[in-house]
This record gives C-alpha cells, sequence and structure tokens, in this order.
C-alpha cells in the first residue's frame, strides 16, 4: 500500500513532498509573465519575449548554484534560500515600476530560486531515503510537483481575473509557506557536505571515470527533456494554429499529463526496480517517440490526447530513473553538484529549445519541429542502448567523509 510506504519515509521526506506541493501550487506568475509585462507594464509582446529569455538565464544560474549551496550550508539552507528569492524577485515584480531591464533583473533575481529548487530537493531525497525507498521517494515528489503544476495556473489564472497584485501575492505567499515548512521540518545540518581525505592514486582515477559515466547519462537525458520543452511550445500554436481549435484542448493536454502520471505513476514505480536502468531508458525514449510518431504521422486532436498518454509514460520512468541513478552511484559529498547537474540540463532545455524550434517553425512551418521531437528521443534510445552504464549500487564513503544524518522513518 502507497500510504503505508509513504509513512515509512523519513519526516523531513514527507513535509518535503508538501511543501514542494505547496511551492508549485503557488505558482501563480511564471505561466502568466507575459500576459501581465504587455498587459500590466505596457511591453511590446516582442520586449517581454526578450526580458523573460534573459530572465530566464536565472534558472542555470540557479540550477548550478544549488551545488555549492547545498554543500556548504546544507540542504534545508539551500531549499529556504531558493524559496526566498523566488519571493523576493516575484515582489520587486509586482510594485516596483522601472524601465524594462528591471523587469528582466528582477525576473532573474526570481528564477535563480526556482532553478535552485529540485535539485536541492533531489539531493535531499538522496540523503535521507534508504537505497531500496529512493525510487518510491523520487516518484512521490515527481507526482507532488505535478500535481501542484495541475492546480498552480488554474488559480493563478483566477486570480489574475481578479487582480495581477492577487496573483503576485498568492504566489509570495504559498511560497513562504513552502519555505517555513521545510524550516520547521528538516534539521539544519542535513547532509552539508565534508571534504574527505585524498583518495589514493587507483581510487581517484576509478572516482572520476565512474562520475564521468554518471555524467554523460545525465546529460543525454537532455534527449528526454527536449521533447517535454517543445511540447510545452509547440502544443498551443499548433493545435490553435493549425488545428484551429480552442486553446481549452491545451488545457486538456495539461489534464491527461496529471491524471496518467497520478494513476500510472505507483505502478510504474513498482516495477521499476526489477529491471536494469538501461533498459528502463531505453523504453522510455519508446515510449516518448512512440508519442511523438503519433503527432507526426496523424496530427490530429484525437492524435494529440493519445500521445499525451503515451509520452507521459516515458517521462515518468525518466523523471524517476536519473535522480535514482545519480543517488545509487555517486559519493554522498558528491551528489549535490549531479543533482544541479541533472538541474542544468532542464534549464538550458527551457532556454534553447524553444528558441531553436521557433526558429525552425518560421522558416520550415510544423511538420518539420514535429519530426525534430521525434527524432530526439530516438537518438536518446540509441545512445542509451551503447553507453556504459554502471549496474553496481554506489560505492562506499570514505571513513574521513561522514555519512549524513539519518532520521526516523515514522513519527
Amino acid at each position: 500500500m502507497w500510504l503505508s510506504r509513504f509513512r515509512a519515509l523519513p519526516r523531513p521526506l514527507r513535509m518535503l513532498v508538501l511543501a514542494s506541493f505547496i511551492n508549485r501550487a503557488g505558482m501563480f506568475v511564471f505561466p502568466l509573465l507575459a500576459v501581465y509585462l504587455v498587459r500590466s507594464r505596457g511591453l511590446s509582446t516582442g520586449e517581454a519575449g526578450v526580458l523573460i529569455s534573459v530572465g530566464s538565464t536565472g534558472l542555470l544560474a540557479g540550477s548550478l548554484l544549488s551545488g555549492p549551496v547545498c554543500a556548504r550550508a546544507g540542504r534545508r539552507a539551500a531549499l529556504v534560500s531558493s524559496l526566498l528569492l523566488n519571493a523576493a524577485g516575484y515582489l520587486g515584480l509586482a510594485v516596483l515600476d522601472g524601465p524594462p531591464w528591471t523587469y528582466a533583473a528582477l525576473l532573474f533575481v526570481a528564477l535563480v530560486g526556482m532553478g535552485m529548487f529540485a535539485p536541492a530537493a533531489n539531493t535531499l531525497i538522496a540523503d535521507l531515503a534508504e537505497p531500496e525507498q529512493r525510487p518510491f521517494a523520487y516518484t512521490v515528489s515527481y507526482i507532488a510537483n505535478n500535481l501542484g503544476m495541475g492546480v498552480g495556473p488554474l488559480l493563478g489564472g483566477l486570480a489574475a481575473a481578479y487582480s495581477y497584485g492577487l496573483m503576485f501575492a498568492g504566489n509570495i505567499l504559498l511560497g513562504l509557506l513552502a519555505a517555513l515548512t521545510i524550516r520547521l521540518s528538516v534539521p539544519a545540518d542535513t547532509g552539508r557536505d565534508a571534504a574527505g581525505t585524498p583518495a589514493k592514486t587507483g581510487l581517484r582515477r576509478a572516482a572520476l571515470r565512474r562520475d564521468l559515466d554518471v555524467a554523460v547519462l545525465v546529460v543525454l537525458s537532455f534527449c528526454y527533456v527536449a521533447p517535454l520543452i517543445g511540447l510545452e511550445y509547440t502544443l498551443p500554436l499548433a493545435v490553435t494554429g493549425v488545428l484551429n481549435s480552442s486553446v481549452a484542448v491545451v488545457g486538456a493536454v495539461y489534464t491527461i499529463n496529471s491524471i496518467v502520471v497520478v494513476g500510472a505513476g505507483m505502478l510504474i514505480e513498482k516495477r521499476i526496480k526489477a529491471y536494469p536502468t538501461r533498459t528502463l531508458l531505453v523504453v522510455a525514449g519508446l515510449l516518448w517517440s512512440a508519442g511523438m510518431a503519433v503527432l507526426v504521422f496523424a496530427f490530429s486532436l484525437p492524435a494529440v490526447l493519445l500521445s499525451t498518454v503515451v509520452w507521459t509514460l516515458g517521462e515518468i520512468i525518466a523523471s524517476v530513473v536519473v535522480p535514482t541513478y545519480i543517488a545509487d552511484h555517486v559519493e554522498p559529498r558528491r551528489v549535490s553538484a549531479f543533482m544541479a547537474l541533472n538541474g542544468f540540463v532542464l534549464s538550458s532545455a527551457r532556454l534553447v529549445v524553444p528558441m531553436g524550434l521557433g526558429f525552425v517553425w518560421q522558416a520550415h512551418g510544423h511538420q518539420p519541429v514535429l519530426l525534430l521531437l521525434l527524432l530526439t528521443p530516438l537518438a536518446g534510445v540509441v545512445a542509451f542502448a551503447a553507453l556504459r552504464i554502471r549496474p553496481e549500487a554506489r560505492p562506499v564513503p570514505e571513513p574521513a567523509a561522514p555519512a549524513p544524518a539519518r532520521y526516523p522513518q515514522s513519527g
């Protein structure tokens, strides 16, 4: 029973899942930011797009910053700091009335916070969940985030319909509530990394080879992240512009995605441990490719909905397998850096993919864009089939590097 397994997780992790849901459910501003800048601040759509692109580099910075902050100040400090930065940036956007560059600067601050959160949360899960609990813990965290994302844009739209001030206030208050939840439930010294004594040359080389193998796998996961970001950009345009349908269909896609995540997430998690990492990643890529193939060869409203069911299954597998692989194969003191790399891959996709697909669409139309979204996960399947993937678990930490504190499994 999943509820009993959830109760068996350390209390800080259970509260982290709650805080992640609260934070995502309070994500009012980001989905409606372009509308706010155009309608409330009087910017053109082009100016708003440029400012959002410039400010979104904060996601990259936040992903990279998460590792050092986790290592030096601890996981709780990184999580709380990320939420406070996000709230401060959005507060500035809500109350300050300055030149356009100030909006980009404030958005950068807010998105540094957003970029820090997920890597720090994944690192905390790696610290406190026992190896056999990790797939379940990452699955629960993933489901909580998706449920929050299903609620957030809806609540944000309702708040914005009343006033943009209410939209910002709701986002900031729920972010602060998430920060308070973490502050009260996660011990301050959780997972702060300590440098160990230098390893012998042979051991150091083996560790470098192992870390390189993990890093390559994380970077190649871009092949499964890129289609997700690409769909966020192309589906609204394709549904409304090519199929001449209502934007409500786009909302239906997000609803179906959330339903599949909740309905199939736990079923998939139960079977993940029975298969090697390579098999899981290849299957994830095949599901992504099958979903994209439906769009390429039978683009229609039913195809959009069927495609969503199929590719969501691949999304679930990859989203759980990659952080679990990091946690199982990297020394504890380096986990935060690799979780930051994982976040960096996602953040870089958010910057590169919409821009690239936009140029392709403008020059050649929607069909080549959909074809690229099919070829990208197929490339991932080939790469993961050939990649060196380590089957063994993470090595025992060096004695000089103390293991993270553990906490009771229930209570």
